[in-house]
Order: C-alpha cells, then structure tokens, then sequence
C-alpha cells in the first residue's frame, strides 16, 4: 500500500484499524509520516491505556537517576512507613522495586480488586492491602495494572512530589511535549466515560482523589508525543543534544527479564516495556485498543499510533511492520 491506500484503508475498515486515530512516524531525527481518523488532527490527545506503564518505567528511571531512588532493590515498605501491613503478612516485606517493574511482585486473590482500590480515597495505600501473600517471592510474571499504582506512590514519595509534577519537569517539558494537567473527577460514571470516550481528551492524566495520577492507566498522549518518546529511546536517552535518562538504566529497561506465555505473544519483557522478538532490537509500550509506541533501533524509527476504545485488541507490532514501515519508507 501507499500513504492514500493505507489512510483509506483504515478509514474503510470493519475490522481491527477501525479505531485507530493517529498514526506519527519518526525516522534518522526527521518527521516521516503523520496521519488521522475520526476527526482527529496531530494535536489531540487520547487515554493511552497501559502505555501509561511505559512512561512509568521511564519515570522510575530517572527517579533512580537522580538519586530519589537508591537501588531498584530497595525495599517497597521502605517507601510506606506509615502503611499499617496485615497481621500475619510477611511476604510484603520482600518485594522490591524492580519486582513492580518487571510485574514478577505476588497479589493476594486471583483478580485485580478494581472495585475496591477505584472507589477509595487512596488508590496507592489501598493496592498495598493487596501485595504480598502466602506463597512468598516466586518470580512469576503476574499482569497486574493496579500494582504499578504502588510504583507511583514511591516516585511521589521518594520525589517528594506529585508524579505529574515530577514527569512534566523531568520528561514532557525537556521533549518539548505539553504539560500534563491533573483530571479532576474519579467517580465511577467519570472513570467509564474516561475508558469508553471517544473524543479528544485534553493534555491530562486520570487521579485519584488525593492527587496520585494513575500509574498503569489514564495519561493521555497523541501519537505524536509516543513517538517523541519513542525517539529518547532510540537516542539511548539523548534528545535535543540533553541527556533526560541515562543509556545505563534504558539498556537494563528494554533488556528481557521475564519471558512471556501464550497470552502475551511469548513476548519479552523489560521494566514495562516489551521486547516482541528474541533477536531483534525492537521494542513497544503496549496499551489496550491498540495504543502503542513502537521503537526500532535497526531501522532507526519510532512510531506512536492511538486508537479509541475496542475490546481485544492490543499489540499492533505487526501491523506497523506490514503495513507503516513500508509506506514511511517510499
């Protein structure tokens, strides 16, 4: 396909690109491809579901880089003195930051408590009630989007301010993307309109009621801010000639730590960021409905693609090699 078939081939589509909304292409420094549905232009912003986690495993980094964290072996109860852990709950006490970013950390219960944590007045002291558990430390990879909230409040503790805060000064402002603002409601009628919407958003990132932004959803980012992430990463940290994160903790983020079943594609995974494939250097923040950023460091390129909400469709790493690196690429 060519540019005008593939725009019109996601605009005629029933299918899985039915929902895409942005398409934006970076490749060698230079804009390549750029390109919207829906109504949508360049500018507008969307929910990005679990590419939030991405942007988290950015954040821990620079956290560790300067100094606001001292090891991802630190200790999570390190950070919640003031959490009053469960009787009888000794497996808390193990976990550590790097189990949270390789999501190897262990939950009690067979499912995420969203009722629980959503409808609470802290979403980050609320999830601890769920870490930990009988079975201790096992090193199992355990999907586990509320988990990342625990990461958020070591970042706001260890920062000593909010993670908004701390993100728009130590990652937005420096790639020169919009300043995220706080999204004031977190009522169980705001949070499904927040999933389920499929209007612009503004420049935000869903809180909870004390302010905490939620860590493993609810940033809203175009396409084109993924893939100016998308370039940090490719630039091993560097953009614009200024260093934001070191290329020492990007290589231990994007390396494998954890090798992924049948649900996940037998993916690789990092500090929530996957690796698809054993022997190439291609890596992706993956969210729900499509949303991705997509970096390849053979072909020197970053892509960022937003799609509004659609069930059961989440790695599109195929999709952008079929289908946008050859038309980015005429």
């Amino acid at each position: 396909m060519n540019r005008e078939q593939l725009h019109r081939f996601i605009s005629e589509s029933r299918g899985n690109e039915s929902n895409i909304c942005q398409i934006y292409a970076i490749k060698n420094g230079e804009t390549v491809y750029d390109d919207c549905w829906h109504g949508f232009i360049t500018e507008d912003a969307m929910n990005v579901n679990s590419v939030t986690k991405g942007i988290m495993g950015l954040l821990a980094g620079i956290a560790l880089d300067k100094c606001c964290i001292r090891s991802l072996d630190q200790k999570v109860m390190e950070f919640f003195p003031d959490y009053m852990v469960k009787r009888g709950e000794k497996t808390i006490y193990d976990v550590t930051i790097r189990h949270l970013l390789t999501m190897t950390a262990p939950y009690k219960g067979k499912s995420e408590p969203w009722k629980k944590v959503c409808t609470s007045d802290d979403w980050t002291l609320t999830i601890l009630d769920s870490l930990g558990g009988p079975k201790g430390i096992t090193g199992e990879f355990r999907y586990a989007t509320l988990g990342i909230q625990i990461l958020a409040g070591i970042i706001e503790r260890a920062s000593q301010e909010k993670v908004i805060n701390f993100a728009n000064r130590n990652l937005f402002e420096p790639l020169g993307l919009p300043e995220r603002i706080s999204h004031g409601d977190s009522s169980k009628d705001d949070q499904f309109d927040f999933f389920m919407n499929k209007n612009p958003r503004k420049y935000e990132w869903y809180c909870d009621p004390q302010g905490a932004v939620t860590a493993g959803w609810g940033l809203c980012m175009s396409a084109r801010d993924m893939a100016v992430v998308g370039e940090l990463v490719l630039n091993n940290g560097m953009y614009n000639g200024k260093r934001i994160i070191s290329a020492e903790y990007l290589d231990d983020m994007l390396k494998p730590h954890v090798k992924l079943g049948e649900r996940f594609g037998y993916m690789n995974y990092g500090y929530l960021w996957y690796k698809p494939f054993d022997d190439r250097e291609v890596y992706a923040a993956i969210g729900d409905s499509g949303n991705i950023i997509y970096v390849n460091k053979e072909e020197n390129v970053s892509v960022g693609m937003t799609g509004t909400f659609k069930p059961r469709i989440f790695d599109r790493v195929d999709f952008i090699e079929r289908e946008v690196l050859p038309v980015i690429d005429e």
